[in-house]
């Protein structure tokens, strides 16, 4: 039974495979044969000639040199298409995954919670940011050609464009415990005019409303207000800027940085600042902190400038 190819991406690791098979298959083919008509020729008793046979060189560069560039193509080709699987589209709309023994939980940015499901529409290129609350998962979904790992403690991301509406099923890779079997879910690729009323339908506080809510809770806001007493960095415009470190060395504020930042705030302290934030970690789960790191993605001051002429 042939997999339906319901992503951009299906199609091009489709042919990829097949080119490779394909290659395999000739290399092989032409191995075999050879071996087969020699063993056939110089067989005990035939009276084939069986003096040392002279050298061509030009038969044996050409055996050497055509299936090793051949291969070489495949590599360049395979390292294209990886590039390709890394590089999210600009445009890609995030969506937020949350792996735990035995379930996949989702959250989009406006508000929308999904167990075990994952809704997305058809020709927007989706961008799923992950983490994991416990051990090592990978998200997988067959007829997207996509497979990622999920990890404690940090950020990965997997890009796709569904291009068929329809279910399909999603799995987890990587064996995680007892119940790994039962860990699956489903995709379900939706016209964009019926996912925007599923949107509608299921709308919820949003992510980086809901990190609001924490950084006050929390007590964030007492530290790192402007207006704070505390000497602690100012978060406007944070995220995507290069923070100089207290080593001498340089990070980029990205997804990655912020989640360490909030769970293991003495790894990469910022350069004129004490390291005396508290760590969260065991405080709160990995949706808090990505609601956290939500908003503080939106916290620029123009963000804020617009509040407050509101």
């Amino acid at each position: 039974m042939m997999l339906p190819q319901a992503s951009s991406l299906a199609p091009n690791v489709d042919h990829l495979f097949d080119t490779l098979l394909a290659l395999c298959a000739l290399v092989v083919i032409g191995v075999f044969t050879v071996m087969i008509v020699f063993c056939v020729k110089y067989r005990r008793g035939t009276d084939a000639i069986r003096t040392p046979a002279h050298r061509h060189m030009g038969v044996e560069l050409t055996w050497t040199l055509v299936p090793f560039f051949l291969f070489m193509g495949i590599f360049g080709w395979s390292v294209h298409l990886w590039i390709k699987l890394r590089t999210p589209p600009k445009d890609a709309q995030p969506v937020y995954v949350v792996a735990k023994q035995w379930m996949w939980k989702v959250q989009h940015p406006g508000g929308q919670r999904e167990i075990d499901q994952l809704h997305v529409p058809v020709g927007q290129p989706i961008r799923l940011v992950m983490t994991s609350q416990d051990v090592i998962h990978s998200f997988y979904v067959p007829a997207f050609r996509v497979k990622q790992d999920v990890l404690p403690d940090r950020y990965t991301q997997l890009w796709f464009t569904a291009t068929r509406a329809g279910t399909y099923d999603l799995f987890c890779a990587e064996f995680c415990g007892t119940d790994h079997s039962r860990m699956r879910g489903r995709v379900v690729a939706m016209a964009p005019a019926a996912y925007a009323r599923w949107l509608h339908a299921h709308q919820g506080t949003g992510l980086a409303a809901q990190g609001a809510d924490l950084f006050r809770q929390l007590g964030c806001s007492g530290c790192h207000d402007p207006r704070s007493g505390v000497h602690a960095p100012h978060l406007y415009d944070l995220y995507g800027r290069t923070v100089p470190l207290a080593d001498g060395s340089q990070v980029l504020a990205d997804e990655r940085y912020l989640h360490d930042s909030i769970l293991l705030p003495k790894k990469q302290v910022a350069a004129g600042y004490a390291p005396i934030m508290p760590s969260f970690e065991g405080r709160i789960g990995e949706e808090d902190v990505l609601a956290l790191v939500a908003y503080l993605k939106t916290r620029t001051h123009a963000a804020e400038d617009t509040d407050e002429h509101r």
